[in-house]
């Protein structure tokens, strides 16, 4: 019986080990080993400086992408803020929120929240963040059963509930918070940073191209 011909994979690992120097055998167990403590460790690069208050920069910083953004005492308050944002802009009081916030009490507030995934219909998506990057003022979105992807993504308005204490000061950090926290990556991390924008069309930032066009954060103190 005929040996298979290597497919387009083989072929292109083939010339890199080649162009390696390393002719065309296959990575030795010591390398593969080498490889492998390489990943485990997570090695990091030069990191830029940021200030000690984590909070104070995240919110300068989403501010400065375009987020609203404010302080609430406890969590307890958080239907009150979003339900005061939303008036404020006159926006619905209706869309979705995360199942994993579903036991705050919406409905005293004023609003109609369904604990569930988003569909086109939805103007409002309230979510929770898993974390928040100082640096950069981004939001960091684990999906999971109780935090559906779709919430941050097809309504016209995401509003983010975010613990203070979850603020870290670099991306690294927060992948390290997801390693220890999860155990195993979710099958989606989103990084928002603001509302969704381009400039493709005569170099003009249009928000709310690819996604919502407004993002305000809830922080709770």
């Amino acid at each position: 019986m005929s040996e298979a011909k290597p497919g387009a994979r083989e072929r292109i690992l083939a010339r890199i080990r080649k162009a390696q120097g390393r002719g065309l055998s296959r990575p030795s167990q010591a390398e593969l080993e080498a490889i492998e403590s390489y990943v485990r460790a997570h090695p990091r690069g030069t990191l830029p400086q940021v200030e000690a208050d984590l909070v104070a920069r995240f919110r300068a910083r989403a501010e400065a992408m375009q987020s609203t953004v404010e302080e609430v005492a406890t969590e307890r308050d958080v239907p009150a803020a979003v339900a005061r944002y939303l008036k404020s802009a006159s926006l619905p009081l209706a869309g979705c929120v995360w199942p994993q916030l579903a036991r705050l009490d919406w409905r005293a507030a004023g609003l109609a929240l369904d604990p569930r995934a988003a569909n086109r219909d939805d103007a409002v998506g309230v979510t929770g963040a898993f974390a928040a990057i100082a640096e950069t003022g981004t939001l960091v979105l684990a999906s999971g059963p109780d935090t559906p992807a779709t919430a941050s993504l097809l309504p016209e308005t995401h509003v983010a509930v975010l613990g203070a204490a979850r603020i870290v000061a670099h991306m690294e950090d927060a992948f390290a918070l997801a390693r220890e926290a999860l155990g195993q990556l979710p099958r989606a991390i989103n990084f928002v940073s603001g509302p969704s924008r381009t400039a493709d069309i005569d170099q003009t930032i249009v928000l709310g191209a690819h996604g919502p066009s407004r993002v305000h954060v809830i922080l709770v103190r």
